[in-house]
């Protein structure tokens, strides 16, 4: 059974052309054969799956294909550090290595009640904290197109899991691009909602002002109908829109073509200038002839504070994590560290046996930017800068429908190429962190293959609120491209 598209899986399922038990086994059987060498998932739910599956299958044979919702059948992955009371959430940590959530996170409950099929949880690294998902206390990800490569993150297990074929859909969360830089690594389509459009209950907090869901998938119809899942006001999340789930209309048809007449896209051209590579900036430049080509129209529009981008997302997503972090101590959450003499020994030596060294090192810059003196110089500076990144957004989108960019600087990067040298590691975000400080939607797409045979994505934003504009602009840009590749490697989709 073809795993790549959901809308095929739930029809197929729904009318018993084929049952939710064989697309769970054939999704289960792409994991045992595949994953040793990947690394995408950290707990396979074999057993719990398919007999979540029968379930659907016994529900549509007693009660035909109304009985279920429209992911029926639709093997999906959890990124680690989103809660399920199926299984471990260790979000890629020693700290959390035996936790087990008591609940479900609302985006899981949602999907669980559109009649999903969870498989497993992936891999990430510690607590969202990287961009290649080296930082994982349990092994690096790496990537379906090129195993010597990064699968990128924190989000790189959801990522390699969809383009793997292990899952038809993953969910992954976005701090500051953990979303949308592994699916262009991977090849596959990240979607960071709208600030607030989807519930953060029940996804361990890295930086609660900036954290989002989002959903990562084979195109961009099956994103956005993971999104509309998902999305919608939740009680339990004070920062949740109370507006209903985004309307697609037939956007949520993958057979349904989209031209790109009417529609205009920004373009930032200091974006597109030193430090792209330059394989990435030349299938930038034929999209906007092709765009052009078909009718559609390209403007440029600027965002000068963005260049500050970078600095402004870590210190703010850096001091919010030295808060959410606190709590675990080996005393409140996580694992206790045996021995010492004392409460402050317990908490040093269980923080200091259980977290990675990116995540101190995030905890002991974020604690810095909100210490006495430096406060506001450090913290409430990024702020103010946050508030100039929000505005250039609003000028550019007052011109455009969507802006286009690159997702990331270069296509996938070796393993352990720069694990040595954070600072190379966080300029990787440069591209991505605008849409979390600025809280509007971003989604990435693949649109072509390097000389090197890796993926090269590229990224949209709309406004505040605007993902059918933003998918619309997107599904536009697939159907100028056509189908994408899949990886070629024994266990992949096909």
């Amino acid at each position: 059974m073809d795993l790549l598209r959901i809308t095929e899986i739930a029809d197929a399922v729904r009318q018993r052309r084929t049952t939710a038990r064989e697309v769970c086994a054939a999704a289960l059987r792409r994991i045992s054969a595949a994953d040793a060498g990947l690394r995408a998932m950290l707990d396979v739910h074999a057993d719990a799956a398919l007999g979540r599956a029968d379930e659907i299958d016994s529900r549509i044979a007693a009660g035909g294909h109304g009985a279920v919702g429209p992911l029926a059948g639709v093997p999906v992955a959890i990124k680690d550090n989103i809660c399920t009371r199926q299984g471990k959430t260790t979000c890629g940590s020693r700290l959390l290595e035996n936790y087990r959530s008591p609940y479900d996170a609302t985006a899981v409950e949602r999907l669980l009640q559109a009649g999903a099929v969870i498989v497993g949880k992936t891999n990430l690294d510690e607590f969202g904290m990287g961009s290649s998902t080296e930082n994982s206390a349990f092994g690096c990800t790496r990537n379906p197109w090129d195993q010597t490569r990064v699968a990128g993150g924190s989000s790189g297990g959801s990522a390699a899991a969809v383009a793997a074929g292990f899952a038809s859909a993953a969910l992954g969360s976005d701090t500051g691009g953990s979303v949308r830089q592994p699916a262009a690594f991977c090849g596959v389509v990240g979607l960071k909602p709208t600030y607030g459009r989807v519930s953060r209950y029940g996804l361990v907090a890295y930086g609660s002002s900036l954290d989002q869901i989002g959903a990562i998938a084979n195109s961009v119809a099956d994103a956005a109908l993971l999104l509309r899942v998902m999305a919608g006001t939740d009680p339990r999340d004070s920062t949740c829109t109370p507006a209903p789930p985004p309307d697609f209309g037939p956007l949520l048809d993958p057979a349904h073509s989209i031209s790109p007449q009417g529609m205009r896209l920004g373009v930032v051209r200091e974006q597109l200038g030193e430090g792209l590579d330059a394989e990435i900036r030349a299938a930038i430049e034929k999209l906007l002839g092709d765009w052009r080509a078909a009718g559609g129209e390209v403007v440029e529009v600027a965002t000068p504070n963005v260049e500050y981008g970078i600095a402004a997302y870590y210190l703010t997503a850096c001091a919010e994590a030295s808060s959410n972090l606190a709590r675990f101590d080996g005393v409140r959450y996580g694992n206790r560290a045996g021995g010492g003499n004392g409460i402050r020994e317990l908490y040093e030596r269980s923080r200091g046996d259980g977290l990675g060294d990116e995540v101190k090192r995030r905890i002991m810059l974020g604690a810095f930017a909100l210490s006495a003196g430096y406060h506001d110089q450090f913290y409430e500076q990024a702020l103010r800068v946050r508030r100039l990144i929000r505005q250039d957004f609003d000028a550019a989108f007052a011109r455009c429908d969507a802006i286009l960019g690159p997702t990331t600087p270069t296509p996938a990067f070796g393993v352990g190429e720069k694990s040595t040298d954070p600072m190379q590691l966080y300029l990787a975000d440069v591209y991505t962190v605008p849409a979390n400080l600025a809280g509007v939607p971003a989604i990435s797409l693949p649109l072509a293959l390097s000389r090197g045979g890796l993926p090269i994505g590229v990224q949209l934003h709309a406004g505040m609120m605007q993902e059918p504009t933003l998918c619309k602009a997107a599904r536009a840009i697939e159907c100028i491209r056509g189908e994408f590749a899949r990886p070629s490697f024994a266990g992949a989709a096909t």
